[in-house]
């Protein structure tokens, strides 16, 4: 499952182990955000010099962990073996460190960030390295938070803020984002490994199963169930946009560059009654471009924030 940035899914190179030593680690992490072509690395321009180079340096070590996890021709105890490296580099130097990790530890001190926020990332993509179905929501957010919700708590350090409320909005929107995303990758991520992360409970209540997934049954049974998770998706969105305080709107133009992006994105799974299995979502440059301009609008005339009905 990729982030929703997290996590987004997009063609990226898988650079952990390929990451040339003559490289210069900035060159590197700006490499990786190119190539990924992320929503994310969009709304970087955003940012100050700073803190724009920083939190490429973030995406970067985001992707390699993910590609680590989600990499089809590494066995599973390698993949353990080198996020376990991730891990202690989080910690401390030792020689042969995976890449870049220097430079994240300084942007951990840089802004005081907490490394149990990276380690919870690392722990979400190693549950992706057995892939299993989650029983109800409370598992599935478990989830959610490690991939989506702790990469928006590490990215709003970066961007900077002063009301301690921003963090229940990071948490939030990171939760809408990867909801978003589990529905657009309904039939991807079941392909890959026979991933599962619409809710059993969910698929019960619905009568829709796995062999229906594997099927691609697009019914009525499974348009009730999209409705429904689209709708959990909306009331997170509401949420954060309701947890943002003004004073840090400014501060937060990124963050909600994304979330205007996919909510769009969600509003046109619906429209379209969730042809996921047939085409993948996502936003032209222009609708892009509108995203950026409504979100660029409203902080610099300090308009309401518009919602998600």
């Amino acid at each position: 499952m990729r982030f929703h940035f997290n996590s987004f899914r997009h063609e990226s190179p898988r650079l952990f182990k390929n990451v040339r030593p003559v490289v210069k680690a900035q060159d590197t992490a700006a490499e990786i955000t190119r190539a990924s072509k992320s929503n994310l690395a969009l709304a970087f321009f955003t940012l100050s010099r700073q803190r724009r180079r920083d939190m490429e340096m973030f995406y970067a070590f985001c992707r390699i962990v993910d590609d680590i996890a989600d990499a089809s021709d590494i066995p599973v105890e390698e993949k353990r073996r080198r996020l376990g490296l991730w891990r202690e580099a989080l910690a401390d130097e030792f020689a042969g460190e995976p890449p870049l990790a220097r430079p994240l530890r300084a942007i951990m001190l840089r802004y005081l960030i907490p490394r149990s926020y990276f380690e919870e990332i690392i722990a979400g993509v190693e549950m992706d390295l057995t892939p299993r179905g989650y029983q109800n929501f409370e598992e599935l957010r478990a989830y959610c938070y490690r991939v989506a919700s702790a990469v928006g708590l590490v990215s709003i350090e970066i961007f900077g803020y002063r009301n301690l409320a921003c963090k229940d909005y990071a948490i939030d929107l990171g939760l809408a984002l990867q909801l978003t995303n589990i529905l657009r990758d309904v039939g991807e991520d079941f392909a890959n490994g026979g991933r599962i992360y619409l809710p059993l409970d969910d698929l019960a209540q619905f009568g829709y199963t796995a062999l229906d997934i594997a099927d691609h049954a697009h019914d009525d049974r499974f348009l009730r169930l999209m409705n429904f998770e689209a709708d959990r998706a909306v009331s997170f969105y509401e949420k954060a946009i309701a947890e943002l305080p003004a004073e840090d709107r400014k501060s937060m133009v990124a963050a909600e560059i994304m979330r205007v992006v996919y909510w769009r994105i969600l509003e046109k799974m619906r429209a379209d009654n969730f042809h996921v299995y047939k085409k993948r979502y996502r936003l032209n440059t222009g609708g892009k471009l509108a995203a950026i301009a409504r979100v660029l609008a409203g902080t610099t005339f300090r308009l309401p924030i518009a919602g998600v009905r």
